[in-house]
């Protein structure tokens, strides 16, 4: 049997630039677990480029160094522009090293980068739903983008748009909770239209201060947003936080990390493979946050993939790690 090919795309601007400083000796540490060629980005997008030229060399294990926006753009990569999978015995990798580690904590990997290298070479590894989000980008052009974790609308858009605007200089937790204070106290909470399953009868308008349609369990740098979803179980957890304003939403705060907010009398849940979401008001600019970056607006339709990719993973998504 051959040796897998194992390709690591490194993100070196992950966490405020270290992955770039610090390169040589985080290689080392990888290779003593296992052989892998790397390849670094130079720029947004690069990675999904990156790992759709690695499948189509042969490469059998793609792997993300880096943070949720790194692990967004991988997964994309293994699809191709239309959303079809490039390679489907491959298996997805992560090595964590970034700023939010949301999905790390969904998957149970260990954070250290010796520990995760050798999840990726024990041979576990399961299969994982995947997001195909149809939006709008920000000059209203129709885009079609894969995701893995939590695509959302509403205010956390505009936190995800302050955050990469401070280039994560204060690193996660505090970058998001920061951005999370200021975009909550000027935001103007928006109405919108959700429909689910293509059912007519299903549309609901809402008053939201953000929506979660969920895959992984946590956003927004350690937030459990949806503590009851599940990467393999065919449906997204959409979450509702409705008509929140500032005070709620610092009344609130403690509940979300904690995940034991949905019971509030504000919040909507329930479980769907596709959500269609638009604003009411055509005018009004929803942003999007897809695993924490900002990539267009609604009007936007999230359709899940059932086992779409293979993950190298423990056998059982975390608790809260």
């Amino acid at each position: 049997m051959s040796t897998p090919h194992a390709v690591v795309i490194v993100n070196p601007k992950s966490q405020g630039g270290a992955v770039g400083r610090r390169w040589p000796e985080i290689a080392e540490a990888i290779a003593r677990v296992m052989p892998f060629d790397d390849v670094q980005t130079t720029g947004p997008g690069d990675a999904t480029v990156l790992a759709r030229r690695a499948l189509a060399s042969g490469a059998d294990r793609i792997i993300a160094l880096g943070g949720d926006g790194t692990v967004n753009e991988v997964i994309s990569g293994f699809f191709d522009e239309q959303g079809q999978p490039i390679a489907p015995e491959a298996t997805f990798g992560l090595l964590p090293y970034g700023t939010g580690g949301d999905f790390r904590r969904t998957m149970n990997i260990p954070r250290a980068l010796a520990e995760a290298a050798r999840v990726i070479t024990s041979g576990q590894r399961r299969k994982i739903d995947v997001g195909r989000l149809s939006y709008r980008d920000s000059a209203g052009v129709a885009r079609v983008r894969m995701f893995a974790n939590i695509a959302s609308f509403g205010v956390s858009g505009v936190v995800d748009r302050l955050v990469n605007e401070s280039g994560k200089k204060l690193g996660g937790k505090l970058s998001f909770a920061l951005a999370t204070a200021r975009a909550a106290w000027s935001y103007k909470n928006q109405r919108v239209e959700l429909v689910f399953d293509g059912e007519a009868s299903s549309r609901v308008e809402l008053t939201i201060n953000t929506v979660a349609v969920a895959n992984g369990r946590y956003f927004g740098g350690g937030m459990m947003v949806a503590p009851g979803a599940e990467v393999d179980d065919g449906r997204f957890d959409v979450v509702a936080m409705g008509d929140f304003g500032f005070g709620d939403l610092l009344r609130s705060g403690r509940r979300l990390y904690r995940g034991s907010h949905l019971t509030m009398d504000k919040v909507s849940h329930r479980r769907a493979h596709v959500v269609e979401a638009a604003p009411l008001d055509p005018g009004s600019v929803v942003e999007l946050d897809v695993d924490g970056e900002n990539l267009g607006r609604l009007p936007a339709r999230f359709e899940l993939v059932p086992a779409a990719v293979w993950m190298a993973a423990p056998a059982h998504a975390a608790q809260g790690a």
